[in-house]
C-alpha cells in the first residue's frame, strides 16, 4: 500500500498510462470474453497474454502474493466443492463417463475432473487483468475518468473508495489470521489436514465482514458530516485528459471481442479432448 491508501504502485509502464476508465472497460471486456467459453484452451491462452501484460506492469510478485493467493485459494476451495457437489455435469457436458475410482456412492470421472481444471483455468484467467487495474489504477483519477464518461459522481467516488479499501481489507485479514494463530489455529500447510485448514480460512470471514460493517459506518458519517452528495456535480483536484494510447486501447478491445465472437461461432460450448 502507498500514499494514496490504495494498492496503487507508481511505475514506469503503458498500462499506468492508461485512462482508468479504459482500463475499467477492457476489465469488463475481458470478462465478457472469459464467460463466453468454456474451452481450457482459450483459458489458457488467455492466461499466457494476462501474464505478459503482468510483466509488463513492472509490478513486484511480492507486492501481489498475498493477493494472488487469497484468490487462487478460493479458487481450489470451489474446485473441491465442485468436485464434491457435481460428480456427474462434466459426464453430461462431455457425453461420456469414464470412471477414474468410486468411494461409496461417489464416483469421481475424468470429464468431471477436467470439467473442474476447466472451471479453475477460466477463473485464474481473469486474474491477471484484475491485478493490472488494481495495481495500476490510482483511484482518483479513476474516479474522474469515471466521471467523465458519463458515470455519476457518487457513483464513482463509491468505487474510488472501494479500491482504497481493498488493502485495508488485506491487513485486516493478515491481522485477523495472526490472532487465530495466537489462539492456536492451524493455517500452515503441515499444521493440519488440508480440509481442517480450509474451514480455518473460512472462519477468518465472520470478523472480516464485522470489521467492514463498522469501517462503513464510519466512513459514512465522515462524508455525511462533509456534506458530500449536496451538488449535483463536482470539480475533481486530478483530471487526465483522453490520450492516443487510451484510443489505440478502446481500438484493440472491440476487435479482442470481435474476435471472440468468431471463435464462437466456430467452436463449441465445451471442449473435451478425450
Amino acid at each position: 500500500m502507498n500514499n494514496t491508501g490504495s494498492l496503487y504502485i507508481d511505475k514506469p509502464s503503458f498500462l499506468h498510462q492508461l485512462d482508468g476508465g479504459v482500463k475499467l472497460i477492457w476489465v469488463v471486456l475481458w470478462s465478457i470474453f472469459t464467460f463466453m467459453f468454456m474451452d481450457i484452451r482459450i483459458f489458457l491462452a488467455l492466461i499466457v497474454i494476462g501474464a505478459i501484460l503482468l510483466y509488463c506492469s513492472k509490478i513486484e510478485f511480492r507486492r501481489m502474493r498475498v493477493l494472488i493467493g487469497f484468490i487462487l485459494g478460493f479458487t481450489v476451495f470451489n474446485s473441491i466443492l465442485l468436485l464434491i457437489l457435481t460428480p456427474n455435469h462434466g459426464s453430461e457436458l462431455a457425453g461420456s463417463t469414464t470412471v477414474l475410482f468410486k468411494i461409496g456412492f461417489y464416483t469421481l470421472t475424468l470429464e468431471n475432473l477436467f470439467y473442474v481444471l476447466t472451471i479453475s483455468c477460466k477463473y485464474i484467467a481473469l486474474l491477471p487483468i484484475t491485478l493490472i487495474f488494481l495495481f495500476t489504477t490510482h483511484p482518483s483519477k479513476f474516479a474522474s475518468s469515471l466521471n467523465r464518461i458519463g458515470v455519476p459522481y457518487k457513483v464513482a467516488y463509491t468505487v474510488s473508495i472501494a479500491l482504497r479499501y481493498v488493502p485495508d481489507i488485506q491487513a485486516e485479514v493478515k491481522h485477523i489470521i495472526m490472532a487465530q494463530e495466537a489462539r492456536g489455529v492451524a493455517f500452515k500447510r503441515g499444521d493440519a489436514p488440508v480440509m481442517t485448514i480450509l474451514k480455518n480460512y473460512m472462519s477468518v470471514l465472520i470478523p472480516l465482514v464485522l470489521g467492514s460493517l463498522d469501517r462503513i459506518e464510519v466512513v459514512s458519517n465522515a462524508m455525511d458530516l462533509r456534506g458530500f452528495g449536496k451538488d449535483k456535480t463536482r470539480t475533481w483536484y486530478v483530471r487526465e485528459p483522453f490520450t492516443r494510447l487510451d484510443i489505440v486501447a478502446l481500438v484493440i478491445g472491440v476487435l479482442f471481442i470481435a474476435v471472440g465472437l468468431i471463435l464462437k461461432a466456430n467452436i463449441g460450448y465445451f471442449w473435451y479432448p478425450f
